[in-house]
C-alpha cells in the first residue's frame, strides 16, 4: 500500500534508504526520471510549446535539473531559471550534468509546460526572494494557460499540514515515493497528484505509524463477493436508529444507502410520526416505532441485527438520549455511532468508552462532531487530523473515521487509513448519513469497524466521482451518490504501471 507520512516521516524514509545503501543521487535521479517520463506521457502534446523549469537551491532543485536534462535527452525544448546555487553535492551533480543539453538561456515566457522543483517536503513558511519571485512567474504562466506540474509538493504548500497561502497552484503533482499529508488537504493546490515510484522498498513502510492509503484494489480485496445462494440473511441486516419528527430524512437516507450497499434487510427505528415517511421513501425498509422499553429494544435489535447504526436525525432532547442510553445498555453487538448519537455524549467520551466495552464500534464524526466529543476546536481537530483521531481511538475503544478531506480512519490500537476518494458534492447536508448506512452494512457483513470504515469512505467517495462525471457539481445531489453506489464498489481493478504507485484525480471547480 502507498504510505501517507508527514514531512519529517518522508524523510526519516529517505535516511532509511540511504543508509541501507541507496546511494541519495540515485534517489534523485530515480525520482526526476520518473517524473520526466510522466510529464512526457501526460502532456506530450503540450511539450511541443516548450518547457521552463524553476529550480530551487535545494534537492527539490536537484530533481529539476533531472527533469530538465532528460526532457532536452528526449527533444523538448528546455530551459532552466535557478532562484540560487544548489547546495548540496547531488544537486549540483545534476545542474553539471544537465547544462550541456539545456544551456544556460533563460525561460522566455512563452514555454506551455512549467516544472516547479522549488520547493520540497522540507520547506516551511511564506516563500521569500528569488523563490517567491519564481513562483509568481509561475503563477504568470498559469495565467496564461501554460500547464504547471509541480514536483514532490506544490512549491508552498506545507507538506504535513496542507497550509497553503500564496502556493503555486499545479495542474499536476508528482510525488515521490510516499503520498505527502499535506498533499490531501490541499487538493486545491495539486491538480491530479501521481505517486511515483523511486525505490525506496521496504523503507517505505516504517514502523512509526504512519497512515496509508485506501484504493480500489484495496477495497475489492476486502469486499467480499456474494456467494451464488446467498439470501437475505446471509447479506446480513442492519438497524438504523433514528429519524425524530421532522428529522426523518435523515434516517431515509441511512437506510437507502445500506440498501445499495447490499445489505439484506433493514429495519428503522423511528419516531411514530416518521414510520409513514420512511415506509413511504423506502419501501424495502422495515420501519418501527422507537423502543419505550429496554424489552422492546432487545426485541428490535436482539437476535435480527446484525449491526445497528445510531444517530441520523435521533435529535438531542432528553428523549434521544434516553433513547441512546437504552440502545447501548441493551445491544452489545457492532455499531456505528453517527451525528446526533456523538452529539449526545458531548464532553463525555470516556464515559461513552465504558459503554463500548470494546466491541466492534466505528465512529465517524465530522470535524464539529469530533471537538464536542473529544474537546478541543474544529479548528484543532482539521491541523491535527491524523494525531486528533488515533488519541480518541484509543481513548474509546472504537475505531474513529473523522470525515473531511482527506478522511482519516483510525483504530484503537494505531492502525490508521486515509480515504482520499469524493468530491464536494458530499459537502452537503445527509452525507454523513449516507456514510453510515454504507460502514453499518460492511460493519454488519465483516465485524471489522477498521476495515468497514475505509472500505464505506471510499466508496462513498468514488460514487460522488462518478455522480459527477460529465456534468457541473453544482447539479449532483445524494440522491445521484446514493445511485451512484451500485457502480462505485471496483470490481477488476489494473494494476498501475511502474513507475506509477498510486493516482489521484483532481478535486475541486467544477469538473
Amino acid at each position: 500500500m502507498v504510505t501517507v507520512v508527514s514531512a519529517a516521516q518522508a524523510a526519516a524514509r529517505d535516511r532509511a534508504a540511504i543508509t541501507a545503501g541507496v546511494p541519495s543521487r540515485a534517489l534523485m535521479q530515480r525520482a526526476g526520471a520518473a517524473a520526466a517520463g510522466e510529464i512526457c506521457r501526460r502532456f506530450g502534446p503540450q511539450l511541443r510549446g516548450g518547457a521552463a523549469v524553476y529550480a530551487g537551491v535545494g534537492n527539490n532543485g536537484g530533481d529539476g535539473w533531472v527533469v530538465a536534462g532528460a526532457l532536452a535527452a528526449a527533444g523538448v525544448s528546455v530551459r532552466v531559471a535557478a532562484a540560487g546555487e544548489p547546495r548540496s553535492d547531488d544537486a549540483r551533480a545534476e545542474r553539471a550534468a544537465a547544462l550541456p543539453l539545456v544551456g544556460d538561456a533563460p525561460p522566455h515566457g512563452g514555454e506551455a509546460v512549467l516544472v516547479d522543483a522549488l520547493l520540497g517536503t522540507g520547506s516551511s513558511g511564506p516563500p521569500r526572494g528569488a523563490v517567491g519571485e519564481a513562483m509568481g512567474r509561475l503563477r504568470d504562466g498559469a495565467a496564461r494557460g501554460a500547464v504547471v506540474v509541480a514536483l514532490d509538493v506544490p512549491s508552498g504548500v506545507d507538506a504535513s499540514t496542507g497550509r497553503a497561502e500564496g502556493a503555486v497552484r499545479a495542474d499536476a503533482t508528482l510525488t515521490f515515493g510516499t503520498l505527502k499529508r499535506g498533499l490531501l488537504a490541499a487538493r486545491d493546490h495539486c491538480g491530479l497528484i501521481a505517486v511515483l515510484d523511486i525505490g525506496l522498498g521496504v523503507h517505505a513502510a516504517l514502523p512509526d505509524g504512519a497512515a496509508s492509503l485506501v484504493t480500489a484494489r484495496w477495497v475489492r480485496e476486502r469486499v467480499a463477493p456474494f456467494l451464488a445462494d446467498a439470501h437475505k440473511g446471509s447479506r446480513r441486516r442492519v438497524v438504523v436508529l433514528g429519524g425524530a419528527e421532522g428529522l426523518t430524512g435523515a434516517a431515509v437516507l441511512a437506510a437507502r444507502a445500506a440498501l445499495r450497499s447490499g445489505v439484506g434487510m433493514v429495519r428503522a427505528c423511528v419516531d411514530p410520526a416518521s414510520i409513514s415517511v420512511v415506509q413511504g421513501a423506502v419501501p424495502a425498509a422495515l420501519a418501527r416505532r422507537w423502543p419505550t422499553t429496554d424489552g422492546e429494544m432487545a426485541d428490535a435489535t436482539g437476535d435480527w441485527a446484525h449491526a445497528v447504526v445510531a444517530g441520523p436525525g435521533l435529535g438531542r432532547d432528553a428523549r434521544a438520549r434516553e433513547l441512546l442510553d437504552r440502545l447501548l445498555r441493551c445491544w452489545r453487538g457492532p455499531l456505528v455511532l453517527d451525528a446526533d448519537a456523538l452529539t449526545l455524549f458531548e464532553g463525555r467520551a470516556d464515559e461513552l468508552g465504558a459503554l463500548l466495552g470494546g466491541r466492534p464500534a466505528l465512529l465517524t464524526p465530522h470535524v464539529v462532531e469530533f471537538a464536542r466529543l473529544a474537546g478541543g476546536t474544529a479548528q484543532d481537530a482539521l491541523d491535527r487530523r491524523f494525531e486528533a483521531g488515533a488519541d480518541l481511538a484509543r481513548r474509546v475503544g472504537a475505531t474513529v473515521l473523522l470525515k473531511g478531506v482527506p478522511t482519516v480512519i483510525t483504530a484503537p490500537d494505531g492502525r490508521s487509513l486515509v480515504s482520499a476518494a469524493g468530491t464536494p458534492a458530499l459537502a452537503t447536508g445527509g452525507s454523513g448519513d449516507v456514510l453510515a448506512g454504507v460502514a453499518a452494512t460492511l460493519l454488519a457483513q465483516s465485524g471489522d469497524a477498521l476495515v468497514a470504515g475505509a472500505c464505506a469512505a471510499w466508496v462513498h467517495g468514488r460514487a460522488a466521482e462518478l455522480a459527477g462525471e460529465g456534468r457541473s457539481l453544482r447539479g449532483v445531489t445524494l440522491d445521484d451518490v446514493i445511485d451512484a453506489l451500485g457502480r462505485a464498489w471496483p470490481a477488476d481493478v489494473e494494476t498501475p504501471c511502474y513507475p506509477l504507485l498510486a493516482e489521484l484525480p483532481r478535486v475541486g471547480g467544477d469538473a
